[in-house]
């Protein structure tokens, strides 16, 4: 009889810890410890055994019974703590977070876009450049300022005998000279962004920065084109109120020049802490020299152009509503910068 009491007990630990459904151990509590259970049961024919050994015959079941009924309690929680850990892989998931356009890769897109409406093309000129297309092309005297290694980033590489020297191009202006030999039948209607890089780095420069370059060239172009494009993008860009104005300047690849500035956003143009007097410098411009168009192919008796070119940070820190004190905290990979935005 003890040896039956202990094989029962043994097949019933088996089937719990078989057991993958609470429902499974309740069967098997029934089944075991229940009114007519297969332990329940024994108890009745303790009358089949010998006298002295009931004491230990009750002792032993009794032992089975409790050693039963503790582990369908232990493995029903271990069972109820893996429902509460269930996973449902057809469950939709906690959403991770999305990152954002860069201000001025979305400030660039935007560019491109404005001046896309009104038929100009997107192109892309190198960054590391000949000094031919940076400088000599574009009307500079070699004793000019800019062309000085305190201005420009020169590359320690031997001179070409055609081109000169290598320099990280200081402006998109290289482009200019670049899209007529290109496309050497006028009308143009080219738009160039890129990087930049001058020796300068403060509040407003950095040595490294973007910039954008205009140029249309066809025939009797004339600086009423040019005031109406900046005005366009001016209002497309900033605002319907914005307006722009030209102050007589002076650049060596444009002549006329012009410095452009536009109203001021704070003030509408009556003149305020920001501005002082209504306006704001945006960049240059001007009516593209008969050099640059000579050095790029293009007949300056035939044809005309404008030119202008703009700082892309510089346009991105004066739209409305925008405070950024500092042109280099555009570059910092600072999240409490960046997700404001």
């Amino acid at each position: 009889m003890q040896e039956e009491i202990i094989s029962i007990k043994n097949e019933a630990i088996a089937q719990i810890t078989a057991a993958s459904e609470i429902s499974e151990l309740e069967n098997i509590r029934i089944a075991y410890l229940g009114r007519n259970g297969k332990l329940t049961t024994l108890i009745k024919r303790i009358k089949e055994v010998p006298q002295n050994q009931r004491v230990q015959f009750g002792s032993t079941l009794n032992d089975a019974k409790k050693t039963v009924e503790s582990l369908i309690s232990s493995q029903k929680n271990s069972l109820q703590n893996s429902v509460r850990e269930w996973f449902d892989p057809t469950i939709p998931g906690i959403k991770p977070k999305i990152g954002h356009i860069h201000l001025i890769t979305a400030t660039i897109d935007k560019i491109s876009e404005v001046f896309g409406r009104i038929g100009f093309e997107r192109m892309r000129y190198p960054e590391v450049e000949w000094d031919f297309f940076a400088f000599e092309a574009l009307n500079m005297p070699v004793a000019h300022p800019a062309r000085d290694e305190w201005e420009t980033f020169f590359v320690d590489v031997p001179e070409n005998a055609k081109y000169g020297k290598i320099v990280l191009t200081p402006h998109t202006s290289n482009g200019q000279v670049r899209e007529m030999l290109r496309v050497k039948d006028p009308p143009i209607r080219m738009v160039n962004i890129a990087k930049c890089y001058r020796r300068q780095s403060d509040i407003s420069h950095s040595q490294m920065f973007h910039q954008f370059e205009g140029l249309v060239v066809d025939k009797n172009i004339s600086v009423v084109n040019l005031k109406g494009t900046l005005d366009y993008f001016a209002q497309s860009f900033f605002g319907k109120d914005r307006k722009t104005r030209l102050r007589p300047y002076h650049f060596q690849f444009t002549e006329p020049s012009f410095e452009i500035d536009i109203s001021c956003g704070v003030c509408k143009g009556k003149g305020c802490k920001v501005c002082k007097a209504g306006w704001l410098e945006l960049g240059g411009a001007g009516m593209v020299h008969p050099n640059v168009l000579k050095a790029g192919g293009i007949d300056p008796k035939k044809y005309s152009g404008f030119a202008f070119g703009w700082g892309v940070e510089r346009v991105l820190m004066m739209r409305s509503g925008l405070n950024v004190p500092d042109l280099r905290v555009l570059y910092s990979p600072d999240l409490r910068f960046l997700t404001q935005f």
